[in-house]
């Protein structure tokens, strides 16, 4: 048996899973850290805090791992697999390994009105051909151009120290990578890559063009490797302190959602999965093509590995959904009408319906296939007789409805009509939910049985480089159906709920000023 390490981490908690050879997790520990919001829109992270939780996390694992199996299993561990929040920006001193700042966070706004400066300067259409994403503060590259100008660091500008070759940025992936082999790599994947704006997705290069139009001196990028593949060893005293007492290969490294599209065995064109998290996002495999879409989803890089002999990239449709589970949290932390997030599904099914209330969570604006940095959150339609399971509702119907609208623009731009949808995160053991999505698509919702499908990707294509796995097809043997929902609502039904909700998205736009920060130069 051959063991390996995945890391997960994300918007809210550093998980670390050690999964067996079979694909079968077999210890897992996970730490929350802190939301950091400075002010209106912003969201960052202590890119410090996110290594610590991290670090700490594999740790309890691995002593799991030796508890349970005895000490001599951990001879066995045989690579680290990453995978991690995507678009997050962190900027560190190259010498010292310390961050300069903390880290903005994908959920972001404060570059919004740049972005908009930017379209009106006409450069959305250069941007997209070359990236396939669609020009918004949610990626890297306006956050890095915001440190840059913003930063102070030694009492020197953080451009300045750029320039001069003594920083590096990097996504949470290249950050890890940095403090697990001691500073000795600072590298991303291609799939990471993809998702920082500067990134030409079918020359798999560094666009100079784009450096230039946000101001990024190339010194600060780090190296761009395949997702499958030895990039570096861990420094060999990380986990001795639980009789791990060597390095370790780090040999497979990939964005989330695209880890949780490979986890899914989406090997196929037309294969897709919505992961539902701090966001929802949903991707669907095109193949060795990179599809323009013409309905505002992203076009990105799924992952570079050797399957089935096989080393080109294969491209992904992706429509992100910015407020998932993040808006049961609100319900939780905000409003306080539950204790904790499982509570929301009894909560919600002690009502039988929403009673016409909707709740539209554009808290960070929204995301696919709207791209509305402006618009803000939204509760509308409530009576005196609307009560807080009527809300807990509409706040599950939220997430399954703005899942609906990435999935029409999915099925729209491929021109393929999806026949189920393979779902995979936390959120998915709340049967209320998946039956409402299921309800809401008009398509079968297939939960499989190991949902950790995000670190269960990452550990595959560590995997797969160190030969635990062979290929694809050895792969797609462990994919088990654990649940499936089928539709129950008629076509009337469906249509009638959307159109509702399509009323309700419109009162959420342009809610704030569209030119209130950053600009263009």
């Amino acid at each position: 048996m051959s063991y390996i390490l995945a890391f997960d981490q994300g918007t809210t908690s550093s998980r670390a899973i050690v999964f067996d050879s079979a694909g079968q997790p077999v210890a897992s520990h996970a730490n929350e850290f802190r939301q950091i919001f400075p002010q209106a829109g912003w969201v960052e992270h202590d890119a410090n805090e996110i290594w610590r939780s991290q670090l700490s996390a594999s740790l309890t694992s691995l002593g799991l791992l030796a508890s349970t199996h005895g000490e001599a299993v951990l001879s066995q561990v045989s690579a680290i697999g990453i995978t991690n929040q995507r678009e997050t920006t962190v900027l560190w001193d190259r010498r010292t390994g310390e961050p300069v700042c903390n880290a903005i966070v994908w959920q972001d706004r404060r570059t919004a009105s740049y972005c908009e400066a930017l379209k009106k300067a006409g450069k959305a259409k250069t941007i997209q051909k070359k990236t396939g994403l669609v020009l918004d503060a949610y990626f890297s590259a306006t956050k890095l151009a915001w440190l840059l100008d913003n930063v102070q660091h030694l009492g020197v500008s953080a451009r300045v120290r750029a320039e001069q070759g003594e920083l590096c940025f990097g996504t949470i992936d290249s950050w890890l990578i940095y403090k697990l082999t001691a500073g000795k790599v600072h590298a991303t994947d291609v799939s990471n890559a993809s998702r920082t704006m500067l990134f030409n997705i079918h020359t798999l290069q560094w666009d100079k063009e784009l450096l230039k139009l946000f101001n990024i001196p190339e010194s600060v990028l780090p190296n761009v490797v395949a997702s499958s593949g030895v990039l570096g060893e861990t420094d060999a005293a990380l986990f001795a302190s639980v009789g791990l007492k060597r390095s370790i290969p780090i040999a497979g490294v990939a964005g989330d959602q695209q880890a949780a599209t490979f986890g899914q065995n989406c090997f196929a064109p037309g294969t897709a999965k919505n992961t539902y998290g701090t966001g929802c996002f949903m991707l669907m495999n095109t193949g060795v093509r990179a599809v323009a879409s013409k309905n505002k989803l992203l076009t990105t890089i799924g992952w570079q590995a050797t399957l089935d002999k096989a080393s080109k990239p294969a491209y992904c449709l992706e429509g992100s959904v910015f407020m998932g589970g993040a808006t049961v949290q609100w319900l939780r932390d905000g409003l306080q009408i539950i204790a904790k997030a499982s509570d929301v599904e009894a909560l919600a099914a002690s009502v039988p319906d929403t009673d016409d209330c909707y709740l539209v969570p554009a808290f960070t604006g929204l995301g696919a296939p709207h791209w509305d940095g402006f618009a803000r959150g939204t509760l509308v339609g409530m009576t005196r007789g609307t009560t807080r399971a009527h809300i807990a509702r509409a706040a599950l119907e939220a997430i399954c409805l703005q899942s609906a609208d990435v999935f029409s623009a999915m099925q729209a731009d491929s021109g393929i009509a999806l026949s189920e949808l393979r779902v995979d995160g936390g959120a998915t053991a709340n049967h209320l939910l998946m039956q409402m999505q299921a309800d809401v698509l008009g398509v079968p919702v297939i939960r499989p049985v190991v949902t950790e499908t995000t670190a269960l990707g990452a550990a595959y294509l560590a995997g797969l480089a160190v030969g635990v796995w062979r290929d694809a097809a050895e792969l797609s043997s462990q994919w088990a159906v654990d649940q499936r929902f089928e539709p129950l609502w008629t076509d009337s039904q469906r249509r009638a709920k959307i159109a509702r909700w399509d009323e309700a998205v419109s009162r959420s736009r342009a809610w704030i000023p569209a030119f209130a920060g950053m600009t263009a130069s």
